[in-house]
């Protein structure tokens, strides 16, 4: 009975416990509730306001178009009036000496009188008048008819929030490290004004965790139901979207989250395995000629000092920056001539593509892929555990594939950044021209264990570019090219 009651109480004190969070919860959302309505009802009266104030501007502009048009009438009106009473007044006095000439009983002024207002008459202003106002007295050419405009502003209504939008999954495209996302609406809206696109990257498929270690980024005002995100780095598995339509007032719910594979091959350069005289920096490499001498200094130093060399400081510099273990886990770090870092990640399946660029002055540089065996002795290409392109730039420059200790000479122009694709089921090594997609040189050969990439770099520098996606026009080159025999059977 005690464990019984006790189950009770704790389950009891839990609902408690949510009832607590749902009341809060409440209360949170009637103070929101209080706030929002306040900001709409602002709103509102500003759009209100707004509205007046370009009514009233045109009532404005209509009335003073009236008294322009009432003045040039009455100008043209006036003119006319003042000219038909002068020409009047010129014809009766005229009339009066007519007149007063029929009744003049001498012979001869009545002659040279009645010639006289003859020519007199024949050139009064009344002769010469129109008699044809020059201006209406009608205005009904300035009258209006609202009446559609009465319907539309009694058609006014709050905007209704507009609908969710659907990623389309099936017209989304993932390919040269670009997505193109698209969405439509259940129905059509013309009140849309945009759409909002949100997206995250994230390793997991499912839904989305509590705790994410990326922030969503957001893409405002896009005008169409597609967009594509460009010049991206897939350093993680998937990126996940969301989007959502906007009105001029109010933005609708988001969509569904949709995930979307972002495969690409991540790795980092592994410090611990580089040779002494190369400085490492996350994806970077520059020669370093002292750098030998400084590490025996310390190792000196510790010695004399009786530390172990476990935790030494020269030890702990070099530990590598990446988040897996290293590639040569319990084994020296290359040495010699072998001016060598690898990988931290091994291939052992799937195509892979990443990108090189390095100084075309270095003395030489090579890269490629090598076995986890690779001697600390051996130089790229120099042995059956690697393949590698390599740069000679001692004595006259030249370019040459190398494998098994074999070379052959490229003639191709030397490009100042390299992409490695590898197929590791096809037993496919290809080198391209990173800027043209040119293939300059393709290894035919049957990895029978992972292979890791492989850099070599003496007096000069060179930075890695990781998280690329495999680019459409290598992927079609090599369909093209798999069934057909490699030129290069010799250096496989």
């Amino acid at each position: 009975m005690e464990e019984s009651l006790r189950k009770i109480t704790t389950t009891l004190a839990l609902k408690n416990d949510e009832i607590t969070n749902f009341i809060c919860c409440l209360k949170q959302s009637l103070e929101n509730l209080e706030g929002n309505s306040s900001r709409v009802q602002e709103d509102l009266e500003t759009e209100f306001s707004s509205l007046h104030s370009v009514l009233d501007e045109l009532k404005d502009s209509m009335v003073t178009r009236i008294k322009q048009e009432r003045a040039s009438h009455t100008y043209e009106l006036q003119s006319q009036l003042s000219a038909c009473s002068k020409a009047l007044e010129s014809s009766e006095e005229l009339l009066e000496v007519a007149n007063q000439t029929l009744c003049s009983s001498e012979a001869d002024d009545f002659t040279q009188a009645a010639k006289d207002i003859k020519d007199s008459v024949t050139m009064a202003p009344a002769f010469r008048l129109s008699l044809k106002a020059k201006a209406s007295d009608s205005m009904s050419h300035m009258m209006v008819d609202f009446t559609q405009e009465r319907e539309m502003l009694q058609a006014i209504k709050f905007l209704p929030v507009p609908a969710t939008p659907e990623i389309l999954v099936s017209e989304c495209q993932v390919c040269d490290n670009t997505v193109t996302v698209q969405w439509a609406l259940p129905e059509p809206d013309t009140k849309i004004d945009h759409y909002d696109l949100e997206h995250r990257r994230t390793n997991y498929e499912g839904p989305p965790r509590a705790r994410e270690d990326y922030p969503w980024m957001v893409v405002e005002g896009i005008r169409e139901t597609e967009y594509t995100l460009t010049g991206l780095r897939f350093d993680t598995r998937y990126m996940t979207f969301r989007v959502k339509a906007c009105n001029k007032a109010v933005a609708g719910e988001f969509s569904e989250l949709v995930t979307l594979e972002t495969h690409a091959f991540l790795f980092k350069l592994d410090a611990g395995s580089s040779h002494q005289n190369l400085k490492v920096e996350d994806l970077s490499v520059e020669w370093d000629s002292c750098g030998g001498k400084i590490i025996q200094d310390i190792r000196k130093d510790k010695n004399r000092t009786n530390q172990s060399p476990m935790h030494s400081p020269a030890r702990t510099a070099m530990n590598s920056p990446k988040r897996v273990p290293s590639a040569r886990v319990g084994r020296d770090r290359f040495t010699a001539e072998s001016y060598t870092v690898l990988g931290d990640t091994f291939i052992d399946a799937g195509q892979q593509y990443w990108e090189v660029r390095f100084d075309k002055e270095s003395k030489a540089f090579a890269v490629g892929l090598a076995l986890r065996n690779l001697g600390r002795f051996d130089q790229l290409g120099k042995s059956n555990a690697s393949w590698c392109i390599h740069l000679n730039n001692w004595l006259h420059q030249s370019l040459t594939a190398k494998h098994n200790n074999k070379a052959r000479t490229l003639d191709c122009p030397i490009p100042d950044r390299i992409g490695v694709y590898c197929n590791y089921e096809e037993g496919a090594l290809s080198f391209y021209n990173a800027r043209t997609k040119t293939l300059m040189h393709t290894f035919r050969t049957k990895f029978t264990q992972p292979v890791i990439p492989a850099f070599s770099v003496w007096n000069g520098s060179f930075s890695v570019q990781t998280g690329l996606q495999v680019p459409s026009v290598v992927q079609s080159g090599q369909r093209k090219n798999s069934g057909t025999s490699s030129s290069n059977a010799s250096l496989t």
